[in-house]
């Protein structure tokens, strides 16, 4: 495994190095969201982090706040705009977790923070995915993103936990940077949005 210092280095050298280029799309993107979307502009969820230790995520909101006549949220769905489609299809919604990255809650490289829920319906190695920082994109998102099943994310997550290095983390980042021109694997199949992990059978065998 890496030096946590080397890998926490090489983030904020990435990171800081190329803020003269994701910040103004950073800002422009604020203007449009606030524009088309209204406030907040910023999507703000807890998620798990190092050790599944809670954290604030940071997203451009890509929904509305649209309800029925009861007052209660209309399906995710029905919320998602055009705009939000196209924030999603382009993983720019995702840009403002460059915060946490600078903010040393997340890793440029490393499995994707999910939901508070699914940590109980992880199984014991599903949940090793944790024994590292949550990434901006990983070893998943390279290979088939939301396109494939909840298992076979896992597993690719833990294969990371396996074999992190430096060169692997370049080698994400750039393949990473070709994904989102392609707009590959942006949903699961029939879904508008990711579907919801229930557990697997491994899960309940504690």
């Amino acid at each position: 495994m890496p030096n946590a210092v080397l890998k926490r280095l090489f983030d904020l050298g990435v990171t800081l190095l190329t803020a003269l280029f994701w910040g103004p799309i950073l800002l422009f993107l604020a203007v449009l969201v606030r524009v088309k979307l209204g406030t907040p502009i910023f999507f703000k969820q807890t998620r798990p982090g190092w050790r599944a230790q809670p954290f604030t995520l940071l997203k451009f909101r890509t929904m509305t706040d649209a309800r029925d006549e009861k007052g209660v949220l209309l399906p995710d769905g029905e919320r998602l705009t055009g705009f939000g489609r196209w924030l999603r299809s382009t993983s720019m919604d995702e840009l403002p977790e460059l915060i946490n990255v600078l903010r040393g809650e997340m890793s440029l490289v490393g499995p994707r923070p999910l939901l508070m829920q699914y940590l109980s319906r992880y199984s014991p190695e599903q949940a090793r995915r944790h024994h590292v920082k949550p990434g901006l994109t990983g070893w998943a998102q390279i290979n088939g993103r939301n396109a494939i099943s909840w298992e076979e994310k896992f597993e690719l997550d833990v294969w990371y936990v396996d074999h992190q290095s430096l060169w692997l983390d370049l080698k994400i980042l750039v393949l990473t940077f070709l994904k989102v021109f392609s707009r590959e694997g942006v949903n699961a199949p029939g879904e508008p949005t990711v579907s919801e992990f229930m557990g697997s059978p491994a899960a309940g065998q504690k």
